[in-house]
């Protein structure tokens, strides 16, 4: 399949565009959190985004987003006691990842990346990703983000990323947790799934969706980002039934499972969530020591190839 040529939009005119609905400010500023998170704690989930006038937002992207650029990410990194992060290249800037590039050059070895690779994405490129610190790509199943790949399509990214021993991220919704059996059999690595699943917690967290996420779980294969607990709670903040949730993962294979802030929050309804919550709900994610620092340091390190130490 080729893609077709891109064709970029002025840089003053993606300065001045208008953020899409779902698309809030943050909450200014975040509160600071109680809980002191152990050192080498890491943001396994979060997007770096724009600014739109020195890395324009993709032409066909779905949705169009405030601008998050590096350092307000490392500024809020910093307030809330996190000293790594895995960056993770948003659908709104396409397979372009010039940014992402640019925001992984000033990491000095605590943050990494998870790439979108396109189908004229060349092995070169990805090389030239994994250098720069670049551990996995992802997978779109949301049709808010484009269109879901074909199996084709994956053959073609597995075949591109072959030898690089990056994971695999599934961005999934609900009930097609259930249905992730045959494509995580065929992926030959790690395999990450995106927000808890995005389940849906109308049954709570007994019903078929939360069932299959913990079977994946024990595959052995499968890892889980307990992050978006405010995508999918059906209560809102402190969002106990999402946290329930993820407690209950957590103690389920404590050894494979991440956290992410999903900063900045884009694609949401109702307003962004308190960063400085999230993380003080960790402390209710996982509250045996043990567990939140397998959670929040040796887990990530272990998923995204950072160095023992910090």
């Amino acid at each position: 399949m080729t893609e077709p040529a891109v064709v970029r939009e002025p840089a003053a005119a993606q300065a001045e565009l208008l953020p899409s609905p779902g698309c809030p400010p943050p909450p200014p500023p975040p509160r600071e959190p109680s809980l002191l998170l152990p050192p080498g704690s890491c943001d396994a989930h979060c997007h770096v985004l724009g600014p739109a006038d020195v890395f324009p937002y993709a032409p066909d992207r779905t949705f169009t987003p405030l601008d998050a650029p590096k350092d307000q990410v490392r500024a809020l990194h910093a307030h809330l006691g996190l000293d790594r992060a895995v960056i993770v290249q948003s659908s709104c800037h396409g397979n372009d990842h010039t940014g992402l590039l640019d925001a992984l050059a000033t990491g000095d070895g605590r943050l990494r990346g998870v790439a979108l690779i396109g189908a004229t994405t060349t092995r070169g490129e990805i090389e030239e990703l994994h250098r720069a610190g670049v551990r996995g790509f992802r997978l779109n199943f949301l049709p808010h983000l484009r269109t879901p790949p074909t199996r084709a399509e994956i053959d073609s990214v597995l075949e591109r990323v072959d030898g690089l021993g990056w994971t695999a991220q599934l961005h999934v919704h609900d009930e097609e947790i259930a249905l992730l059996g045959d494509l995580v059999r065929a992926l030959p690595g790690k395999v990450v799934v995106d927000h808890m699943g995005r389940v849906d917690l109308t049954a709570g967290p007994d019903g078929t969706a939360p069932r299959s996420l913990r079977a994946l779980l024990d595959t052995g294969r499968v890892w889980v980002k307990v992050s978006g607990a405010d995508r999918i709670s059906r209560q809102g903040p402190p969002y106990a039934d999402a946290v329930a949730l993820a407690a209950g993962l957590v103690k389920h294979a404590p050894e494979r499972v991440v956290w992410g802030t999903d900063y900045p929050h884009v694609n949401i309804v109702g307003a962004a969530p308190d960063d400085g919550l999230l993380v003080d709900l960790v402390e209710h994610i996982a509250p045996d020591p043990a567990h939140l620092r397998l959670l929040m340091v040796d887990n990530p390190a272990e998923l995204f190839d950072f160095s023992a130490t910090p």
